[in-house]
């Protein structure tokens, strides 16, 4: 049985072209799945807010999401992290989530079943 894990990030929409093309140079990328999300930083990390701050709390965002074996987990995380960077409060996060099960909707074939 294939281990398979769901890699997820939320990271600032002006990174999103340069995620892509350094997730395409990944050899055997499986994909990648893009949703607008939006969201603020813990008030403890910004310090002092101005006053557009307050007015407009939340931030747009993109959530990406890759499903990929457990091998890949690693590389594709260092690449997310490279590629989205700026240094800047609000750059986002990355996490990974283990999938239990997943089955193609086409024809209900099981994908973490060994081919």
């Amino acid at each position: 049985m294939k281990t398979m894990m769901e890699i997820r990030a939320i990271v600032r929409p002006s990174r999103l072209a340069h995620l892509r093309d350094a997730l395409r140079d990944i050899p055997n990328f499986p994909g990648l799945t893009v949703m607008k999300a939006e969201g603020f930083t813990a008030p403890a990390a910004i310090g002092q807010r101005t006053v557009k701050e307050e007015l407009v709390d939340y931030t747009p965002k993109i959530m990406v999401t890759v499903l990929a074996e457990a091998h890949m987990v690693e590389e594709i995380r260092r690449v997310l992290i490279e590629a989205c960077s700026t240094g800047q409060i609000g750059d986002g996060l990355v996490w990974t989530v283990p999938i239990a099960s997943m089955h193609r909707v086409r024809n209900g074939t099981d994908m973490l079943a060994d081919d």
